[in-house]
């Protein structure tokens, strides 16, 4: 089989993500699949009939050890939480630094730091608090690198500690623990409080000193800036802690407790654990798609839940000697976790013609978790049978959880009773973000995002031109159907931002009734979304039985990687410019400048404008006595200035300046002398200062023209192409003659086809 065929012909960004991040040192198909695969002919033939994938870590890196490379076949851990003392901290950012190494995402919980203003026996007579220390982590993370991706890092509070408030005030700040999500544990104590509007009590103990820190606060207070942050800046995220404590096979186990939960908060682990990620397709278990005839092959699902179990546990014990740290290799042994879950959900319900949210729907997802979970845990007695129990198995224990006994039938009962389990902790659900991706479906229990996207091509005039990409299903069925606008798809064909998002929780409810672990989860919610109906969507989750759960408006300061919505655009240099033309810059420039102070010193910024549209022309950089490499200062400054001549918009630029991450110069300096500028390394310090500068001259444009009559904008002036020069009509690079014809070297275009 050829990735072309596995993939489809036509899924180009598929083929490029298997290519980009799974593939290795140019392994045809078959060869991946069977190192992936590990020998296990029957998981082979899953993922070769796209009904299961491994998480990430797995198809990337299993098999690899065996050629000498330090990786790690586990996506998640959990290091152990610091302790309140210098050194704990900094070697759980030793840890974290370890395991991002060999390719591990990590969480970490901060609830046992001591509070702002606590005192201590050391020069500083007082501590900074628990908040100060999570920049220190974000840096760790950023620095260590994974093969082109930057480590996933999880921080997490408990809503009774006293620096509580300053943890969620910490990200309205953009340029601050920009490399970690947040999350807030939140108890039941606090939310029976949150409901009958009462107090309640953070209260933080210093075991060095038996020193007590607490205070009363209105708890509807507090749950209500949770919302509000959230609202705004798409974080923090809300842990319901009980329930993560209290629905697993665990919860009866007093030798076990969870430290903390992964970076996208599916996976609750205990200190040092770990967790290996496998998903099964849900739409590739329809048959008759699309027909009245269409069904779920229910007997098909569950003999593959038995053998992803089974492949999971056997990748678990190559997996084992690969950990990073000796507590991981012991946890993971203790324990035996494995996370099985789900993807194109979704798609699975279109194909059937079923509404996301609606009661049949539920319904069929009720069924197929049920027979998940007890064909899971089956399938570990089995294992369990051959293999043995994990060491911390008492039946007793496991058998009288609400969650075991909620999700199993009587056989099942049976099984466990007698052989044990192999694992103490079955099934989760992730993102699978990248996965669903290159499959073309549905990730995760999301419902799909939009029917289509805007994309944006050039055309041989120079004039920006947009067509719709059409989801890999709404295609599909558009295609089958002969359906010419999507205005006319079925009821069924459901979207984030069309579903009712009470229906959203309800899906997630449902599924969490049947998941031990959690679920990673984003309620999509639209702009015009205010504080009070977020705060009230946390209620209802909380209602639910939901573990966790997290909001994102669209159109919040916290960006999304996904809209469909498309908003005044910035004005660029020369709008309108064929392909390879810079627009030249005249004597009427409208010009500002600003001094910043980075790391290394000061450094002066100068910008010039178009005076008729505010549009960005150039950039000159120059360093102070002491601002770092002027050079490299100097070819900062062009490349802007060719970006913007060139007709890319400021605010792109912007973009890609503040995503260089941060620099430890700069870090050092903010936090000893506090006088930098806004940002955390020189280039975000330059996209701060232009956007302030590009926003001053809207502002004078815009008074300019509320006073004076408007005049028409002059053409601006280009350098172009010679014009014998023949151009590709698809991507606009030069033809050669060659052959009789007309040929692109670039593209293949030719023609005489």
């Amino acid at each position: 089989m050829q990735v072309e065929e596995w993939l489809g012909q036509d899924n180009q960004l598929g083929m490029d993500i298997w290519k980009n991040k799974y593939q290795n040192n140019g392994e045809s198909f078959d060869q991946w699949l069977d190192r992936i695969s590990g020998g296990n002919k029957a998981i082979r033939e899953l993922i070769a009939q796209k009904k299961f994938l491994f998480g990430g870590r797995i198809l990337s890196n299993r098999g690899l050890e065996n050629m000498g490379r330090k990786v790690s076949l586990s996506n998640c851990y959990v290091v152990n939480p610091p302790e309140d003392n210098i050194e704990s901290i900094f070697d759980c950012a030793k840890k974290l630094a370890r395991t991002y190494s060999y390719g591990g995402g990590c969480g970490v919980d901060i609830s046992g730091l001591a509070p702002h203003g606590a005192k201590i026996n050391n020069a500083a007579k007082e501590t900074s608090g628990a908040v100060s220390f999570m920049e220190l982590f974000s840096l760790v993370t950023e620095l260590i690198g994974q093969n082109g991706r930057r480590g996933a890092l999880m921080i997490s509070i408990d809503c009774s500690h006293p620096d509580v408030e300053e943890f969620i005030d910490l990200k309205t700040d953009l340029n601050k623990v920009t490399k970690a999500n947040i999350s807030v544990r939140i108890d039941e104590k606090f939310m029976e409080a949150v409901k009958e509007n009462g107090t309640y009590r953070l209260h933080y103990t210093r075991e060095a000193t038996g020193q007590v820190i607490e205070r009363e606060i209105k708890a509807r207070d507090l749950f209500h800036h949770i919302a509000e942050v959230n609202w705004d800046y798409a974080e923090p995220g809300a842990l319901f802690w009980d329930r993560v404590k209290g629905w697993n096979l665990l919860s009866n186990t007093p030798e076990f407790s969870f430290a903390g939960v992964n970076p996208c908060a599916e996976e609750p682990l205990p200190a040092g654990g770990s967790c290996l990620l496998g998903s099964l397709n849900l739409s590739g278990f329809v048959k008759d798609p699309f027909t009245p005839q269409a069904s779920f092959d229910f007997e098909g699902f569950r003999k593959a839940v038995t053998v992803a179990v089974g492949a999971l546990n056997e990748v678990l014990e190559e997996g084992l000697p690969l950990h990073p740290l000796p507590e991981q290799r012991e946890r993971v042994s203790l324990w035996r976790q494995i996370g099985l879950g789900i993807m194109g959900l979704a798609d699975m319900l279109i194909k059937l013609g079923l509404v996301y949210g609606e009661e049949e729907a539920l319904e069929l997802c009720d069924r197929i978790g049920f027979i998940m979970a007890d064909t899971a845990i089956a399938a570990s007695a089995m294992l369990a049978k051959e293999q043995g129990a994990y060491p911390g198995f008492v039946a007793e224990q496991v058998i009288s959880t609400p969650y075991f006994e909620a999700n199993t039938s009587e056989a099942t009962v049976e099984l466990v009773k007698k052989y044990g389990l192999r694992n103490s902790q079955l099934l989760t659900i992730a993102p699978t973000g990248t996965l669903s991706t290159m499959l073309g479906i549905s990730g995760g229990i999301e419902p799909i995002y939009a029917n289509y996207y805007e994309r944006k091509t050039e055309s041989l005039h120079g004039t920006d031109v947009y067509y719709r990409v059409y989801t890999k299903i709404v295609e599909q069925y558009m295609r089958e159907f002969h359906v010419e606008d999507d205005r006319d798809l079925p009821e069924f064909f459901t979207t984030a931002m069309t579903l009712d998002y009470h229906q959203r929780i309800n899906m997630q409810s449902i599924w969490q009734t049947h998941v031990d672990a959690s679920i990673s989860s984003t309620v999509n919610v639209p702009n015009h979304f205010t504080v009070e109906e977020t705060e009230n969507l946390y209620l209802y989750a909380y209602e639910k039985g939901l573990k966790g759960i997290t909001i994102f408006r669209d159109g919040c300061q916290r960006t999304g990687v996904l809209s469909t919505e498309t908003g005044p655009k910035p004005p660029v240099a020369g709008d309108g410019l064929k392909r390879g033309e810079i627009v030249l810059v005249t004597d009427d420039v409208v010009g500002k400048k600003r001094k910043l102070i980075t790391g290394c010193g000061s450094l002066h910024c100068i910008a010039l404008f178009d005076p008729h549209t505010g549009a960005l022309l150039e950039t000159y950089l120059s360093k102070g006595s002491t601002g770092g490499c002027n050079n490299f200062m100097i070819g900062l400054s062009r490349m802007i200035s060719i970006s913007a001549r060139g007709g890319i918009d400021i605010d792109t630029i912007i973009d890609q300046l503040n995503s260089t991450g941060s620099c430890p110069s700069y870090t050092v300096r903010r936090a000893t002398q506090k006088d930098t500028s806004k940002g955390s390394c020189c280039p975000m310090a330059v996209g701060n200062a232009l956007r302030d500068m590009y926003n001053e001259v809207q502002q004078e444009l815009a008074a300019k023209k509320a006073t004076n009559p408007p005049t028409k904008i002059p053409k601006p002036k280009a350098v172009s192409r010679p014009k014998d020069r023949m151009i590709c009509p698809e991507c606009g690079e030069p033809l050669v003659f060659e052959g009789g014809c007309n040929i692109c070297k670039s593209c293949g275009w030719s023609k005489c086809f």
